[in-house]
């Protein structure tokens, strides 16, 4: 076709799903990574199935991958998708049912399920393609394996490719980029292997010229400044080498894995060793004693993990030894959904240990946080003498960001641990009576053997039993969280400094969050938001920030009661977990807003509960003016 038609967009929002193992995430990848390198926002979000192994062309088999492409950088997943290329009608169907696509959604799908053998699948596929239609969607039916097999015999060993190739001229994607992108991600295979990919992406790319007649652009804006994107996890592995770490001691565990996955291709080169140990307690055991020893060392896991690691947490308190554990949350309990996210990890950070076990908790809430965060938490674990647990989530794990490439051309380390003779009659714990701190000594420091011991002990290290050295031990270990609260800062407002209703987040909805209090404002509604970085201690000034607003909630992907519910009173009701939180520690009236969606918050939807409040509240401004719409797409009553 000669003419093409231009549509212009400041953002589109397309998801990629296949069958397991069909290669959509791959696909996915490739295709957001060339988005990237052509400037402007971009955000993933992966879809993966809860088993390793679900029975094919069936809806919980769907997996692949959500990008969000922008002419400005984006801090999240956004609203419904625009566009959704489907390997097969049950994986559409999936993507369907979870509510996540726009009425409009231009489905681009493979039409061999047409003419499938079966009945049953033949008469499966027009009614869900008819179903999109009489929403409003439009269905282009493309012959991908047909395509696909002019080139590969397997079409299941490259349909992802040709997928690849459609999108690249739908947005106008460089082919160039591409190739040099597809040659990196299969650069440890043959050259024929490179090359047949390559054919099956201008493969793709010829089709889509030839019968499509239009076009999507997206024209990212080129920054003043390098950028990187990676996911969380990759985000993480890369911090803790920044941040001198030189052991990372863990068990695999979904979806905190990968992270050990990036540290095992490199850390070596940086004089690091990644440990897998037989289980989540050797893990935790291992570290303890490397960083006890006077090796900075990591700890990396997820929910179930987190509870196997309990009581050796506890020790790690008690001995007061150093220590960065990472949780990378998942939904729960128990197995719970692997593979999905969830912020429900939050309580048993803060308790999660016998008797009163004080830590420092900290919640990513960006990718490039993932990075960040690595070297604040060292130096707070060694500066304190303490447990430092970092949260962050599957969203963040998985999940791609572009963001300013970090500069670690300055010392990012904290100073080398003093390891001269320590002064006769030195003793292990010489708290100082203000702030709870001590002088850590080394194994092997001449004049600093002492004994460590995860019962009751005094200032020397010694076990004790008597009344007083106990409640000492446990208001020095207790100070230190006071100490540091004194050295924190208030929590950054997002909008305006008081208003009708502020808005708190902790972790990966920080994006949402404050993308739907943009749009309120827009509307005229004094709303706010902020985000708290640390969980404990809490930063100051909460009261204050809190007294300035008519209503505070919280929004959190965690489960908490409605108040509608049967059964549910003002005395029974289980709120939110950072609301729970927040309300005893402040006594102020904070409600929330919470869902356990197995997947990202979408900014409309955390809108619409804006909206919903200030109707309930009958302030000024009522319903938004994207509400209707928006309650439409999600249907709502």
């Amino acid at each position: 076709m000669s003419k093409k038609r231009i549509i212009k967009l400041k953002e589109h929002i397309i998801e990629i799903v296949s069958d397991s193992g069909e290669g959509a995430q791959k696909a996915a990848v490739t295709f957001a990574q060339a988005c990237a390198m052509m400037g402007g926002g971009l955000w993933t979000v992966e879809v993966i199935p809860s088993e390793i192994q679900p029975p094919p062309h069936t809806t919980a088999a769907t997996s692949g991958n959500r990008i969000r492409i922008a002419e400005t950088p984006v801090t999240n997943a956004g609203d419904f998708a625009n566009l959704v290329m489907a390997f097969n009608e049950m994986s559409l169907l999936s993507r369907i049912e979870q509510g996540v696509l726009a009425d409009d959604v231009m489905v681009v799908i493979d039409n061999k399920w047409a003419t499938d053998d079966s009945p049953q699948i033949r008469q499966n596929y027009r009614e869900i393609l008819d179903g999109v239609i009489s929403r409003g969607g439009s269905v282009i039916e493309i012959p991908m394996e047909e395509e696909t097999m002019k080139i590969i015999e397997d079409p299941t060993r490259g349909k992802n490719m040709f997928a690849v190739g459609v999108l690249a001229y739908l947005y106008d994607r460089n082919l160039e980029v591409l190739r040099s992108i597809i040659s990196e991600t299969f650069r440890s295979k043959a050259q024929s292997i490179i090359d047949t990919n390559h054919k099956l992406l201008h493969a793709g790319y010829e089709y889509a010229d030839k019968h499509l007649d239009f076009q999507f652009q997206v024209k990212g804006q080129v920054p003043d400044h390098p950028q990187v994107v990676m996911n969380g996890n990759t985000a993480l592995a890369l911090g803790a080498i920044s941040a001198g770490f030189k052991i990372c001691s863990m068990y695999p565990i979904t979806p905190a894995t990968s992270a050990s996955h990036e540290l095992a291709d490199i850390f070596e080169e940086f004089g690091g060793l990644v440990h897998q140990a037989e289980d989540e307690i050797a893990a935790m055991g291992t570290a303890i004693g490397s960083y006890y020893s006077g090796t900075p060392t990591i700890t990396i896991t997820s929910g179930p993990g987190m509870a196997l690691k309990t009581e050796l947490q506890g020790l790690c308190v008690m001995t007061e030894t150093p220590l960065v554990l990472v949780d990378v949350q998942r939904g729960g309990p128990s197995t719970g959904l692997p593979t999905k996210i969830e912020q429900s990890d939050l309580l048993h950070a803060l308790y999660g240990a016998p008797g009163d076990a004080p830590k420092v908790i900290m919640a990513a809430s960006t990718i490039e946080e993932c990075f960040h965060l690595m070297t604040t938490a060292r130096k707070l674990a060694e500066e304190f003498r303490m447990l430092v647990v970092v949260l962050t989530d599957a969203n963040l794990a998985t999940g791609q960001q572009l963001y300013r490439r970090p500069d670690i051309s300055h010392d990012n380390l904290p100073p080398p641990m003093d390891q001269n003779p320590v002064s006769q009659g030195t003793i292990p714990f010489d708290w100082d009576e203000t702030t709870g701190l001590s002088r850590r000594i080394i194994p092997g420091q001449p004049n600093g053997m002492y004994v460590a011991t995860g019962l009751n002990h005094g200032r020397d290290g010694k076990v004790r039993y008597d009344y007083a050295s106990n409640q000492h031990g446990h208001t020095m270990r207790s100070r230190k969280l006071a100490t540091l609260h004194h050295a924190l800062k208030p929590p950054a407002i997002f909008g305006e400094e008081e208003g009708d209703l502020l808005l708190v987040g902790w972790g990966s909805t920080r994006g949402a969050i404050e993308e739907a209090v943009t749009r309120a404002r827009e509307d005229g509604k004094r709303v706010s938001s902020i985000n708290l970085q640390f969980i404990s201690p809490l930063p100051p000034g909460l009261k204050d920030i809190f007294s300035r607003f008519g209503k505070v909630m919280t929004v959190e992907l965690n489960y908490s009661d409605s108040k509608t519910d049967p059964l549910i009173t003002e005395e029974n009701r289980r709120y939110a977990q950072l609301a729970m939180v927040l309300r005893a520690q402040t006594l102020v009236d904070v409600d929330c807003y919470s869902q356990v969606l197995a997947r990202p918050f979408m900014p409309v939807e955390i809108y619409n509960v804006i909206n919903d409040e200030y109707t309930r509240l009958a302030l000024p401004g009522g319903a938004g003016k994207a509400a209707a719409s928006a309650k439409a797409n999600l249907g709502a009553d």
